[in-house]
């Protein structure tokens, strides 16, 4: 098996992964309720409905 003739160093090891393993931005979709960002198949954190009814009551 042939075997590399120069050792990869840690820096370079770490930064082609690091290339990778950017963070991407969370996808957000409007809530139907009220119109406030959320994430998608998560109760709205505003008015409380998920998916057209309410699930939970939120105290203002």
């Amino acid at each position: 098996m042939p075997v590399p003739k120069v050792r990869k160093s840690r820096q370079r090891t770490r930064q082609k992964k690091a290339a990778s393993l950017k963070f991407a931005k969370p996808a957000l979709t409007l809530c139907s309720h009220c119109g406030q960002p959320k994430k998608p198949h998560t109760v709205c954190s505003n008015c409380g409905y998920y998916r057209g009814r309410q699930v939970k009551t939120i105290k203002k």
